[in-house]
Order: C-alpha cells, then sequence, then structure tokens
C-alpha cells in the first residue's frame, strides 16, 4: 500500500503546473508543493530527524503547513499538528507527551511556541517556516526560511513503511490531558482507496478545505485531493462566523465537494444564505463529526437538487470515517432520523450488547468497529489503548474500538445512531471529555467542587457545555471570571457557555454527584429560555 506522501508525489510527476492549493487567493501547484517539502526533508534529516521522530506544527492552516506536513513524512518522521488558539499550557502537555525532535513554527504562533517550551523537558530543533527563527531561550537550535532554501530539491531515500505512524492527532481526554490518536499510511490510504473512488474524485475538481489541520476530516481533504490532482481551497478560519462570505467564497471557489461539521451548515442555514440552485458546480455536500439536524438538511436539500448529500460517520481512532449514508431525497418529515449507513470498505460496523453479543436488529447498543481504518492505539497510553481497542469475540487476533456511541440496526442493514454511552459532548464537531474541564476548574483555587455536562440544543453547537459549581468560601465567582481563569488552559471551544452557582451539588445514593440531575436542570434552564426568546 503506497505511502501518503508517494501518493501526492506521484500526482506532481503527472502534472507538476497543476494547482494543487489555494489559501486566500496564493496558489501553490503540485510541482512548487513537491520541491518545497523535499527541501524541508533534506533539512530535517541534516538536523539528525531519524525514523519514526515527531515533528510539531505550529502552523495555521496553509501551504507551508502543508509543506510541513509532507516534508516530515519524507524525512520518515511523524507530525502533530498544534492548535494555535489552544493556551499554552495545553500545548505544553502535548509537545511533552510527543517529545518532539523538531518544530516548525510561523511568527504568528512565536509567542505560544516560546511560552509552551518553557513547560517543557527537552527543548526540540526550530524551524521558521517563513521569517526568522524565534528566540526561544535554552539554548535551542535554530534555522530560519534561508536554510531552507539552501536544501537541495530533490527528494531523500524513504525509510517509512505502511505501518508507519504518518501524525498524532490529540483530543480532549476524559483524565483531564489530551489524548494523541496514532494515525498510519495504511489507515488514511485505505480509506481513500474507498472514498475517492465512491466520490470519484478527479484530476481538476475543486475540493473544499474547511476544517482545521488539527482536526482528523481535513486528512480527507488534504491528501483526498492531492492523491488524485484536484484543487484543495482551504477555507479562511475568519469565514467560520461569517455566513453570507462563506456562501461567496463555495460560489467563487467554484467548488465541486464540500466537506465540514454539521454546525456550519446549520450556521449557513439559519442565516438563508443559499439560494434556490445555488453552487451550480457542486456535486457533493459532506458532512461527519455530529448528527446533522434534519431540518438543515432539509434546507440544504430542498435548494440544492443537483448535488448528493452523504453523512459520513467515525471517529478519530478509526480514521476520518467508517460508515457512510447517502441521502436519496429530502426527508418528509423534519423529525425522520438519517441512517450512518453501511461500512465503507474494509471497515465494518457491529452493533454489540453488554456482553458483545450482537444485538438483535431494532434493538439499541453499543457501537464498535472493526477493520483497516483502527489506529494502532494512543500515544505513550497502553492502558488507555487497551480499554478502547478490545478483542473481538469472534477472532481474538482482531481489535474491536469501543467508539461510545449507542446505535442500532434496521432490516435493511443500515445503522442509526441514538447518541453517547457515556458523558462526551459533541460540539462543532469536536469531542470534548467533561474530564479534562473539570480537571481544569479543580484547579481554580476558589472552588470546592464542580461537574461539567452536555445538554443537546440542536443550534449551532449542537450541544451546550454546561458548569455546575461550588465556590470554596461561599462566594459566587462571575462566570466571566471563570471563563476568564479557564481560558489559560483550555481552547475556547471547550469553554462551558452556560453556569450554574450551587451551595452543594446534588449527590445520588452513592454519594457520587448526581450528573443527570444537574444536566435535567439546565436542560429545563435552556427550554425556559428558548421560550422566551421566542416570545419576544
Amino acid at each position: 500500500m503506497a505511502l501518503l506522501h508517494d501518493l501526492v508525489s506521484a500526482q506532481a510527476e503527472r502534472t507538476p503546473e497543476a494547482t494543487a492549493l489555494v489559501m486566500q487567493g496564493q496558489a501553490t501547484s503540485y510541482a512548487e508543493l513537491e520541491t518545497a517539502s523535499n527541501r524541508l526533508a533534506n533539512l530535517l534529516l541534516e538536523l539528525g530527524c531519524a525514523q519514526g521522530d515527531r515533528v510539531c506544527l505550529f502552523l495555521s492552516k496553509g501551504s507551508d503547513a502543508v509543506v510541513g506536513m509532507l516534508g516530515t513524512l519524507k524525512a520518515g518522521g511523524i507530525y502533530v499538528p498544534i492548535d494555535l488558539d489552544s493556551p499554552a499550557a495545553r500545548v505544553s502537555r502535548i509537545v511533552q507527551a510527543c517529545e518532539p525532535r523538531a518544530v516548525l513554527v510561523e511568527p504568528r504562533a512565536a509567542k505560544l511556541l516560546t511560552d509552551t517550551l518553557q513547560a517543557v523537558t527537552a527543548v526540540p530543533r526550530i524551524i521558521a517556516m517563513s521569517g526568522e527563527a524565534p528566540d526561544v531561550g535554552r539554548g535551542a537550535a535554530t534555522a530560519d526560511r534561508a536554510a531552507l532554501t539552501t536544501m537541495p530539491g530533490t527528494r531523500p531515500a524513504g525509510r517509512a513503511t505502511a505501518d508507519s505512524a504518518a501524525h498524532i492527532l490529540f483530543t480532549s481526554g476524559s483524565t483531564g490531558f489530551p489524548k494523541g490518536v496514532v494515525i498510519t499510511h495504511r489507515n488514511v490510504a485505505a480509506f481513500l482507496d474507498w472514498a475517492c473512488g465512491y466520490f470519484r474524485i478527479a484530476p481538476g475538481e475543486r475540493l473544499s478545505g474547511h476544517p482545521p489541520l488539527h482536526f482528523d476530516l481535513s486528512t480527507f481533504d488534504l491528501y483526498g485531493s492531492l492523491s488524485r490532482g484536484a484543487t484543495l481551497h482551504m477555507v479562511p478560519p475568519a469565514l467560520n462566523l461569517l455566513a453570507p462570505k462563506l456562501a461567496q467564497f463555495m460560489r467563487d471557489a467554484r467548488l465541486n465537494q464540500w466537506f465540514s461539521v454539521p454546525a456550519i451548515l446549520t450556521y449557513m442555514a439559519n442565516f438563508d444564505v443559499v439560494a434556490q440552485g445555488d453552487f451550480p458546480e457542486l456535486e457533493r455536500l459532506l458532512w461527519c463529526g455530529e448528527v446533522l439536524p434534519t431540518p438543515t438538511l432539509r434546507y440544504w436539500m430542498e435548494r440544492l437538487p443537483h448535488v448528493a448529500f452523504t453523512n459520513l460517520y467515525g471517529p478519530t481512532e478509526t480514521t476520518i470515517a467508517s460508515s457512510y449514508f447517502t441521502v436519496p431525497r429530502p426527508p418528509a418529515d423534519e423529525l425522520d432520523d438519517v441512517p450512518i449507513g453501511t461500512a465503507c470498505a474494509g471497515e465494518q460496523l457491529l452493533v454489540l450488547d453488554e456482553a458483545l453479543a450482537p444485538a438483535a436488529t431494532g434493538v439499541v447498543g453499543h457501537i464498535y468497529i472493526r477493520g483497516a481504518g483502527l489506529s494502532p492505539g494512543y500515544w505513550g497510553d497502553a492502558e488507555l489503548s487497551r480499554a478502547a481497542f478490545v478483542a473481538n469475540p469472534a477472532d481474538p487476533a482482531d481489535r474491536l474500538y469501543r467508539t461510545g456511541d449507542l446505535g442500532w440496526l434496521g432490516d435493511d442493514g443500515l445503522a442509526h445512531y441514538v447518541g453517547r454511552a457515556d458523558n462526551q459532548i459533541k460540539s462543532r464537531g469536536y469531542r470534548i471529555e467533561p474530564g479534562e474541564i473539570e480537571a481544569a476548574l479543580s484547579a481554580l483555587d476558589y472552588l470546592r467542587e464542580c461537574a461539567v455536562v452536555g445538554v443537546e440544543t440542536g443550534g449551532f453547537e449542537n450541544w451546550a457545555i454546561c458548569c455546575a459549581y461550588v465556590a470554596a468560601d461561599g462566594t459566587q465567582p462571575a462566570p466571566a471570571t471563570l471563563r476568564r481563569d479557564l481560558m489559560t488552559s483550555l481552547p475556547n471551544y471547550m469553554l462551558p457557555s452556560h453556569w450554574q452557582a450551587y451551595p452543594a451539588l446534588p449527590k445520588n445514593a452513592n454519594g457520587k454527584i448526581d450528573r443527570p440531575a444537574i444536566r435535567e436542570r439546565f436542560a429545563s434552564m435552556l427550554t425556559s429560555s428558548n421560550h422566551s426568546m421566542a416570545g419576544k
């Protein structure tokens, strides 16, 4: 099975002058991408990067980040995309965990990198992808853009195999620390074999690049386009909260494929920015990461009858997506359920009961996944890996991934998603563990106890993150204060949006925090608030 960078290099040989990437009006050809990533690979090797070494990318969405990914792979390394909007305290835990040989940085991220490295034991080599390398102190070895230009543009000899890790994607962890999902070349290539064939991605097509590069959906955007000779139109993050401009971006780019989390589609529908017959060159609209509300789906399908709409399902641990369902017609009713469908080639969705036996048709059980997309596990955490990736009762040599999702199978064999079996929250496609938020809250010395729960809203964020808390000294710190202090350790998308002070958190018969009761109270508050707003 081909390595990811081999797929892109082969396309560069076939169509060197074709446009590979477009970001904010700047186009990068396949030949330019190939040469730049070769130069970076050679520099990484000169700096001592060995097979399996990690390279952290402190780079925003754009051509430099893509060069960073491909260059790292060509040097035999594993890239780790960093969310530049995360606070240094959280990023330092990621960097400390993956122990990178090198860091690629841009000027915008210089302060974040400097702050991050203050809490890291081993200082990596630093390469500035643009401008001069930042001075982070501690005797860090640096190289700037000029050093890259002196490197040969020929590709170094490859050392990776299909089972080598390609990247590590860090997601929210229930223990309070981010967990790194290891994804191999084989994992991604297997999905591409199915997806590029099913969606008929062809040379010259124009695909969207909407998700951030630390989010697993972007893996399909990137390699699905660059391995097939298409052009990836990267969506500037600033457009995410500008619905009319986001729709205009789709028109101007004359996209053939759009892929995003449902929250963006709901946001655009709420602002009614899609006209009848809009985006005439759009052929496919895909979503993944959370449930797309049926009213939103009807909105889009009724306006774009020329477009095929596909629901993709699958967690990061199973590589991009594991099942699909192309919706044949607009749902007749806003309460209709949209299936998560059937497994992609090389994958299998299983709905099992508590004893890991197949659940009967129509009976809700736990969703497990097996097949080509399964990650080898979590970086540096064998215990967590063993808990999440379990032996297949039908074949002990095989593994299953326990998704934590509930679902059921219909008589037609289609799988349906019901919800989470645990407390995990899905908001804007991000997987959020309340435990990580609670760990950050518990570090605030003015709180005695806290509980974080998710309440489904069906709006832009799909779930509201709600926090119940008890102050240590009987005072009631303002939510603005709590949010401000949390921002030093959590990214914005993990900050609670609703707060409730308690004299003491409710407990169940076992003396544990009664989270269902807290969730029910927040749900009632949100419902009352929505009704109040609707009456105005």
